[in-house]
């Protein structure tokens, strides 16, 4: 990550391929070229926020484990002062930890360049022994405490502290060369002023982010093919493909506050998918305070949507997952041995059914069910709903649909972690009310899609649950959907689990 990284850029060999869509690409779908770009990029990436995350926990287990072994050779195994020793070592590993993130050292920039933060990372230990030993003074308790064991623990602590920052240097360089540490972007908008964008961005030394192409509905005259060396890959409905395959962190809009229609027309596409959506505020004569803009490095961007639980969120809901799914799956094992037991007994065919739904960020997921439906007569695609007395549905399934004991085997799902246990539900790909797909009916129907679908969710709570043979409940439980995805928090997935087996004894839109 120097200044102006030429592994940023395209090859000149792809740059000269690209003269708008070929002859043989899909109407509507991307062009050859923006899709071999979009196919290129690894999956396997970290989130910087979550390198520096474990960082911290690493350097506090560092500091503490380290200041434990001082103690233990010094005094032995918990002789003397046997809690006031490793509190107060815990206390200041904690402290170090906190001022380090204080006084950004935790930035990416910073952990590139540990040389040149010696100084600081330095002054910060320091700083924590003279707070460490004012409070010793104040609290009279200084004279009990060995000056030699913490001038020991001192000198070890930091070299610990500075040996992890190199190794880490290597490592975050390392990954950002091999595209595993970055965020991508996609610049929405070109011509002079996607330009002058891109010109900044790559101004900043060791920014992390990497532009991945262009996009703009307006033709080459307008907007040139080829801006600052990186090629139009297409227009703003092909982006919304190109971002799902190349899992785009951020879209950048370049347009001034100015064109007000045509950066809300961009918006009211661009807010299905789950992304940083962030409006350039760089050539704007329209100026706010400082503290109204994110950045990429000294480049003020405007926040307009943020991608919902990311980073740190999405660790904490996928613990939840895996906990309540293993006590689910604990606790309802019994209940799903009888119901296999009974589909068996009742008809012929398999006692799982596999149906194929949209999952996070559109992707195809297999969902698990107990089947409801005799063989011959299953519907994987969904185009017709289950209605009342469907002869399609088994004596065991009308009761296990009802009771939404069919639901169950998908506790595996969320262990597996195509599903989770709380979210939007997910609907079957050729899922239609009168011969619309659902996002033909709902405009902005695929932002439900933003987070990972769910076993239940707040619309299913809510009511919105069972058959949806119109168009109005469509909407209605779509509309739930995005007032959990923007309201979400732990709390509110609990709240979510625990409301469900209430609400399930309301059959009455369960078929």
């Amino acid at each position: 990550m120097n200044e102006i990284d030429p592994a940023r850029r395209f090859s000149p060999e792809a740059v000269r391929k690209f003269d708008g869509p070929a002859e043989g690409d899909t109407p509507g779908g991307m062009n050859d070229v923006a899709h071999q770009v979009a196919s290129q990029y690894r999956r396997d990436t970290m989130s910087p926020i979550m390198v520096s995350g474990v960082l911290r926990m690493v350097e506090f287990g560092l500091l503490l484990l380290s200041g434990l072994g001082v103690y233990f050779y010094y005094v032995g195994f918990f002789n003397y002062l046997a809690w006031q020793y490793p509190l107060t070592i815990a206390a200041s590993s904690f402290l170090a930890v906190v001022l380090l993130d204080v006084t950004d050292c935790y930035q990416i920039v910073a952990l590139m360049r540990p040389i040149a933060n010696f100084g600081r990372v330095l002054l910060v230990w320091a700083g924590t022994f003279a707070l460490m030993a004012l409070t010793a003074f104040v609290m009279k308790m200084s004279e009990d405490y060995s000056r030699l064991l913490f001038g020991t623990w001192f000198v070890i602590g930091f070299v610990l502290l500075f040996g992890l920052r190199l190794v880490m240097s290597k490592l975050i360089r390392r990954w950002a060369r091999d595209g595993r540490m970055e965020r991508r972007a996609v610049i929405v908008g070109g011509g002079k002023a996607a330009e002058m964008l891109i010109r900044s961005v790559e101004k900043q030394p060791y920014n992390d982010i990497r532009i991945c192409g262009i996009f703009d509905d307006r033709g080459d005259k307008r907007s040139p093919p080829i801006v600052a060396g990186y090629p139009k890959l297409g227009t703003i409905s092909e982006l919304i493909e190109f971002a799902r395959i190349a899992r785009i962190d951020m879209l950048i809009v370049s347009l001034p506050l100015t064109a007000e229609s045509r950066v809300l027309q961009l918006l009211k596409k661009l807010w299905v998918l789950p992304v940083d959506i962030r409006l350039s505020a760089h050539s704007n004569a329209l100026q706010f305070r400082p503290r109204a803009y994110s950045y990429i490095g000294s480049v003020p961007m405007l926040d307009i949507f943020d991608r919902p639980i990311n980073d740190w969120d999405s660790v904490a809901k996928r613990a939840f997952d895996i906990v309540f799914s293993l006590i689910g799956i604990v606790v309802f094992s019994p209940v799903m041995l009888a119901t296999a037991i009974a589909i068996k007994l009742d008809s012929k065919g398999p006692v799982l059914f596999h149906q194929k739904r949209h999952g996070f960020n559109n992707e195809i997921i297999e969902v698990y069910k107990f089947r409801s439906m005799y063989t011959d007569k299953a519907d994987p695609s969904a185009k017709q709903t289950v209605t009342k007395n469907d002869p399609r549905v088994t004596r065991v399934g009308r009761f296990i649909r009802k009771t939404s004991i069919d639901e169950l085997p998908q506790f595996f799902n969320s262990l597996l972690g195509s599903l989770s246990l709380v979210g939007p539900r997910p609907h079957a790909i050729a899922a239609q009310s009168h011969n619309l797909l659902y996002n033909e009916v709902v405009d902005g129907y695929f932002a439900r899609h933003k987070v990972k679908p769910g076993v239940t969710g707040w619309a299913q709570i809510n009511g919105w649950r069972g058959e949806m043979d119109t168009n109005e409940k469509i909407r209605m439980r779509t509309e739930y959907d995005l007032y959990y995805i923007e309201n979400w928090s732990l709390l509110f997935d609990l709240r979510i689990l625990f409301l469900t087996p209430a609400r399930l004894l309301n059959t009455e839109n369960a078929y």
